[in-house]
């Protein structure tokens, strides 16, 4: 018998809310809101239906829906005739999370190819030995991987970035 949506929805806002909150190092109620906001989509959420839904205080949830938008995680539209606010991610912070990791892979590639050109140096040396000679296919195969990697997460953000500039 399949899970209700309701239900999976709700497990999956925990679990995702747990990794979160180990990752980001977010409180544990700011992490179910995250999460919650991310599964409900463009369709954006209410201050009441968190409230109800991650069965905690008005205050608890109002401090870190403030949280979550001081820190450009997530971001609020209102739709004409109604005064409620609808809460969705903020697409543009996904764009700087990928930003920083392009350029912390970036950072670690350049340290990776120092490291293997100095080894490279070692090797070419007549005098090293078999023994100091160093085997450089770790850094061949880890920095093919960050190219690869790198290259997907770049095509990711396009997508991202034209998405948001057709909204």
């Amino acid at each position: 018998m399949a899970v209700p949506i309701c239900e999976k929805k709700t497990e999956l806002v925990e679990k995702l809310g747990v990794h979160i909150e180990n990752k980001e190092h977010l409180a544990p109620v700011a992490a179910r809101v995250l999460a919650y906001i991310i599964l409900t989509g463009k369709v954006g959420t209410t201050f009441e239906d968190l409230v109800n839904r991650l069965l905690a205080s008005k205050s608890t949830i109002s401090t870190h829906l403030h949280h979550l938008q001081d820190a450009n995680r997530i971001k609020y539209f209102t739709k004409v005739g109604d005064r409620k606010k609808y809460f969705v991610v903020n697409h543009d912070n996904i764009i700087r999370n990928i930003d920083e990791m392009l350029m912390g892979w970036d950072e670690e590639k350049q340290l990776h190819l120092e490291v293997k050109s100095y080894k490279e140096s070692i090797n070419a040396l007549e005098s090293s030995t078999e023994e100091e000679r160093f085997d450089l296919s770790f850094h061949n195969d880890y920095l093919k991987f960050i190219e690869e990697a790198s290259a997907t997460m770049k095509h990711l953000k396009q997508k991202l970035e034209n998405k948001n500039n057709k909204s």
